[in-house]
């Protein structure tokens, strides 16, 4: 897919320049993000009490909570590595939170202490939806927020 992530990451810059207030710039995050072709789903779960529960998206109704090491948020929490996943049907212990998601990329994203604050999640309704210059992109996006926490 064609995504413009050069465009959205300018935009993501300039909405989170000076912003103090972290939910502000994390829902203006997702509805950048999701402007962008093939996501259909793309949001945070911020870690709290030891899970990931569900913070500012874009998109249809989520899981709430998620624990660590659990589908693919709570594995990339636990491994602390990104994750593409080309077919979620294929992933073990996929948390289906919409039957409309058929692949998915998470990102970790962590405080300046090395410790996973949060995932950056996006899923696509189709398949084999993300590889590896999403997942760079999404990366640079993800430090652009760990300079905010």
């Amino acid at each position: 897919m064609n995504r413009d992530y050069a465009t959205a990451i300018s935009l993501i810059k300039g909405i989170t320049v000076g912003e103090a207030a972290l939910i502000a710039s994390l829902s203006n995050v997702s509805a950048i993000l999701k402007e962008l072709d093939g996501f259909f789903w793309v949001g945070f779960y911020i870690v709290k009490d030891d899970q990931l529960v569900v913070g500012p998206y874009q998109g249809p109704v989520a899981c709430s909570r998620i624990a660590r090491g659990k589908g693919v948020c709570g594995t990339s929490w636990e491994e602390k590595r990104a994750i593409v996943v080309k077919n979620v049907h294929d992933f073990p212990g996929h948390i289906a939170c919409s039957p409309e998601s058929q692949s998915e990329i998470v990102i970790p994203i962590f405080d300046k202490n090395q410790n996973v604050a949060m995932i950056l999640d996006v899923d696509s309704s189709s398949l084999d939806g993300f590889d590896l210059e999403d997942q760079q992109a999404l990366e640079e996006v993800g430090k652009i927020i760990t300079e905010l926490i």
